[in-house]
């Protein structure tokens, strides 16, 4: 006599615990931490992302937990920010008068040299600079622009707050508190 409960796999791992507090983070929003700031018709976003999140969208099928679950484990010192501008007309922000660069020079700085431009401060009083930028091109299709910002060597139970120092629009210092860490795994 068989039932479902008696497995004959010995390759069978239990990973119910896993899948349910992914579960629980999934429904409480992957992109819950979202701050915004208004500066002279430009709204600037940003968005805190879990690690686990990329990590799981790597996994589609959603088969093997437990590598996503060892690999958070190896990563959860992580922290990914979506960062987006966008004009209240929806007009293309990287043309020269907001920028007062070209807009080859406004493309080429939000790719390459942006990421001085940002770091982090932790509820320690510890700065933590960018390490890398990923600047989404869209070729003029959206109005808004969208960064991906990575840090390193953050616990993931440390409050953080996001600090911009503006030099693409000169808008001055924004300063974005994240009151809560994004998990609690």
């Amino acid at each position: 006599m068989t039932s479902c409960f008696n497995r004959q796999d010995d390759d069978y791992v239990d990973d119910s615990e896993i899948r349910y507090r992914y579960f629980n983070l999934q429904n409480n929003g992957w992109k819950s931490k979202t701050q915004t700031q208004e500066v002279d018709e430009i709204n600037f976003t940003a968005t805190e992302v879990p690690i686990v999140y990329y990590l799981l969208k790597n996994n589609q099928n959603g088969q093997d937990l437990i590598k996503v679950d060892s690999l958070y484990e190896l990563n959860k010192t992580e922290r990914v920010i979506e960062f987006n501008f966008v004009e209240d007309s929806e007009e293309d922000l990287l043309q020269e008068k907001f920028t007062g660069m070209e807009y080859q020079n406004s493309v080429e700085y939000l790719s390459f040299t942006i990421a001085k431009d940002f770091y982090l401060v932790t509820s320690k009083n510890d700065t933590v600079t960018c390490e890398g930028v990923l600047f989404e091109r869209d070729f003029k299709s959206t109005p808004n622009h969208k960064l991906m910002l990575f840090f390193s060597g953050i616990s993931p139970n440390e409050k953080i707050q996001l600090v911009y120092k503006d030099y693409l629009f000169n808008k001055g210092t924004l300063k974005f508190r994240f009151k809560e860490p994004i998990i609690n795994l």
